[in-house]
């Protein structure tokens, strides 16, 4: 009889044994620069465990402006996160020519479901795709509905109407523009909103991949200017003022417009809930359609070297779902890069309209296209415009160094 409990006790231990074994976790790190996000991808991760339930996944995000050193120094002395929050176009893609990301094409299902132009983001020279389309982004004007009906204003419909809105603002002690030019990549995303409109969106595109154009163009130059003459339209000391501080003046509603992707949805939501907000397009400066800059803000990508590589390539297929595209929509109140997506939130609908209409969307150009030299074209246009704000430069000094910059390594098409 002894003998029989000690089998029985001996055999439940190998059984319980066997069960730990199963179900060990795998423990994988996220990392990323959306310190807002967290409470989305911690639902995320939730919705991707209950299929997976050995696997733990950390999101680590970083300050937005100091992710991308972090992010080198780490996948330099082997400790990056195993799944990476890939910076769309050039950044990334350089990390997969460095030999940091496992090509995803092959490994994961899901990824022919996405449009060529949407999969360029993390397309690499060699022809492989090193993350999945994370979402859509576009830049519009959120206004505060309560100032606007304060003084009988509606939605612009030319350049005109917006400049005598914020006019109109401005004469009764309400800053119209929540902006500031502290923080360079803001100008970069502000000019990627007004500039379309000037410099002649699409259009301007095509002729300069193709050479037959270049950023002092007059045109390239009025759409800098006019980034001088809105500073009239902007706050006191701006050029003190980064983004938390633009966010806060449009939350505590002591400014009427501000000029954002649409990821700050969330954001001002969660802020000042209260906040009453709608957004519009940037009207026509020559009477046509409005405009909307897009592009694909960021992807997915899994770490060449992880310890855990299979578990990570599972998260990243769960990101190619429809269920997380529904998510994107529904908790992060953005334009889900995956097809067939609808969206139930107003606000985002109307996005989602003039974001994915050809005549109203148009690239973000200078990060699509010119993201690249050491530093960067964007860096530099970023850089330049900061001293044309603080009167050290004219909105001519600004193209010629932008050109000056993208004559360091860009080739046209046509040559």
């Amino acid at each position: 009889m002894k003998r029989m409990l000690q089998g029985i006790l001996l055999f439940t231990l190998i059984c319980l044994s066997v069960t730990t074994i199963a179900f060990a976790q795998v423990k994988l790190t996220m990392g990323s620069w959306r310190t807002e996000d967290r409470e989305f991808y911690e639902k995320v991760i939730e919705a991707f465990r209950k299929t997976h339930p050995d696997i733990e996944i950390s999101y680590e995000p970083t300050k937005n402006t100091e992710y991308n050193t972090t992010l080198n120094i780490a996948l330099q002395t082997g400790t990056g996160p195993d799944i990476i929050h890939l910076r769309p176009y050039t950044p990334g893609i350089q990390l997969a020519e460095a030999g940091y990301l496992e090509p995803l094409d092959g490994n994961i299902a899901g990824l022919e479901q996405y449009a060529d132009s949407t999969l360029i983001a993390s397309r690499a020279p060699d022809g492989r795709i090193y993350g999945v389309p994370a979402k859509f982004s576009s830049i519009q004007i959120f206004y505060n509905k309560k100032l606007f009906a304060q003084y009988n204003l509606q939605e612009p419909q030319t350049w005109d109407e917006l400049i005598q809105i914020a006019e109109t603002l401005k004469q009764n002690n309400v800053t119209p523009f929540a902006f500031g030019s502290k923080d360079g990549w803001i100008l970069a995303l502000t000019h990627a909103a007004f500039g379309p409109t000037f410099y002649g969106g699409n259009e301007f595109v095509e002729k300069i991949l193709k050479g037959e154009t270049n950023f002092t163009s007059p045109e390239f130059v009025k759409s800098v200017q006019i980034m001088k003459d809105l500073a009239a339209y902007f706050p006191k000391f701006y050029t003190g003022l980064g983004v938390e501080e633009m966010r806060t003046l449009f939350t505590t509603e002591q400014a009427a417009m501000f000029v954002e992707g649409d990821w700050e949805i969330a954001v001002l939501r969660k802020e000042n809930p209260n906040l009453d907000f709608d957004c519009f397009p940037i009207p026509s400066a020559t009477g046509g359609k409005p405009t909307v800059s897009t592009w694909v803000d960021a992807s997915y990508a899994v770490n060449a070297h992880s310890k855990n590589k299979e578990a990570a390539l599972k998260f990243v297929e769960f990101l190619a779902t429809k269920e997380f595209g529904t998510m994107v929509s529904e908790d992060l109140h953005s334009i889900p890069t995956i097809p067939g997506i609808e969206a139930s939130d107003p606000l985002i609908a109307k996005i989602l309209k003039y974001a994915t209409d050809p005549e109203t969307s148009t690239p973000y150009m200078i990060v699509v296209y010119f993201n690249q030299g050491n530093p960067s074209t964007k860096t530099e246009f970023q850089n330049l415009v900061q001293g044309m704000y603080l009167d050290q430069l004219t909105p001519e000094q600004v193209a010629e160094g932008t050109q000056k910059s993208a004559d360091t390594w860009f080739k046209p098409a046509a040559q």
